[in-house]
């Protein structure tokens, strides 16, 4: 028998702040946490794009020493919501520890500013600096680095994904917790994802010419997704975590329900490892409707993955349109922090959750002309009042593959 999946906590770190009430005071006050980049030692006057959406403030981690020595910066981010989160929940040390609890969570590409000085040292030429490399700078690096840190922490004894699908990174989490919980595999995922500041990741996008390089000097105008100006995203760090729960398991401790996941959808394109896909999109957020069991009029609000892309932010439109019309009001939540990779799907169903909460949709920041292409949904061009009983996230990555989570109020 299927089972009901509720979301109970949550918490994320990003470049529009930490806390709940801070988040929320960004998106109505319409404040960008988008910055200029800081310089780096090895890509500075290579990289056209001068932005980047920026964790600027301090965050007080207390992880002992036994936990922080396997940790790179991605790791701090991924334990410090991971903790935010099962503090939040009530969940006591019994049950985290049972099996009962599993993890979903990943990050782009690991720790890249520790692979960084691990590839230093490698072809140095020195032997002292290639044996400056610690035993443990590899357990910091690798592409689960965030998942496995999490269940060292916590005595997490149950089911281990680390998804690394760049942008559907945590998306995915989010959605294979859903599908643990559903068909009865384990009674609540910890799901999520993150990825550090690191310019690596812009280079690789400043290389494919998919970068804002427009607004170096006004950040805060960029990214603008829908927008006529648009001219590429700008890549951003941070952090996502929610805990997922077995409805009446949730029902029964007390717990505080703040949405329920009532449908997911992965697909890949089958085709194109970089450009998006209107067919793919397409079929995605239609199987997403099917596993929800709605029809489209149904959805109220779509959080759009919307980069700021040319191609992308056209083609996730006119796939968007097919399906809704121009019935739910769409928003670009990148637009006020970047695109923050790995963690961006988590973070924009919190948003989205926030949003179902205190009964607001942001609108897409920077839209100030939608381009043409882009004009067939419903953009969200100023703070609306609305009460948002169902929302889509949609998220799609290199390699073309599509998520989207369909989620309600409860």
């Amino acid at each position: 028998m299927e089972r009901r999946v509720v979301i109970t906590a949550g918490s994320a770190i990003t470049p529009i702040g930490h806390s709940k009430d801070e988040i929320i005071r960004h998106l109505e006050e319409g404040i960008s946490g988008v910055q200029k980049m800081k310089k780096d030692d090895l890509l500075s006057g290579y990289i056209h794009s001068g932005v980047f959406g920026t964790v600027d403030y301090p965050i007080a981690y207390d992880f002992k020493r036994r936990y922080r020595k396997t940790m790179g910066p991605v790791s701090y981010y991924a334990c410090q919501v991971a903790k935010e989160v099962l503090e939040a929940s009530g969940l006591d040390t019994e049950f985290i520890t049972s099996g009962r609890l599993g993890v979903a969570f990943g990050s782009t590409h690991g720790s890249p500013s520790v692979q960084r000085e691990i590839y230093k040292s490698f072809f140095s030429g020195s032997r002292a600096s290639f044996s400056s490399i610690g035993a443990v700078d590899y357990l910091k690096s690798m592409v689960h680095t965030t998942a496995v840190n999490i269940t060292k922490m916590f005595g997490i004894t149950g089911r281990v994904f680390s998804s690394s699908t760049a942008c559907t990174t945590s998306s995915q989490s989010i959605g294979f917790g859903y599908e643990m919980i559903r068909f009865g595999r384990q009674d609540a995922m910890l799901c999520g994802g993150a990825d550090e500041y690191d310019t690596t990741t812009v280079a690789v996008f400043d290389n494919l010419l998919a970068c804002s390089t427009d607004y170096n000097d006004t950040p805060h105008l960029t990214p603008r997704p829908f927008d006529r100006q648009r001219d590429g995203l700008v890549v951003g760090e941070g952090a996502g975590a929610l805990l997922l729960e077995e409805y009446e398991f949730a029902k029964k401790r007390g717990a505080d329900i703040l949405g329920e996941i009532i449908g997911f959808s992965c697909t890949n394109n089958g085709g194109d490892l970089i450009l998006p896909n209107p067919d793919g999109i397409t079929a995605t957020i239609r199987q997403a409707l099917k596993d929800a069991a709605i029809s489209a009029d149904a959805v109220d609000f779509v959080s759009a993955h919307a980069t700021a892309t040319k191609m992308g932010d056209t083609i996730e439109a006119q796939a968007t349109g097919r399906v809704y019309a121009d019935g739910p009001v769409v928003t670009g939540l990148k637009s006020y922090m970047g695109h923050t990779m790995g963690s961006c799907g988590a973070i924009e169903t919190l948003i989205s959750l926030y949003m179902m909460e205190k009964g607001f949709i942001a609108p897409t920041l920077n839209l100030d002309e939608v381009d043409e292409r882009c004009a067939m949904i419903n953009h969200a061009r100023h703070l609306l009042e609305a009460d948002i009983r169902i929302a889509a996230i949609q998220n799609f990555a290199f390699g073309g593959v599509n998520t989207c989570l369909i989620i309600k109020k409860p």
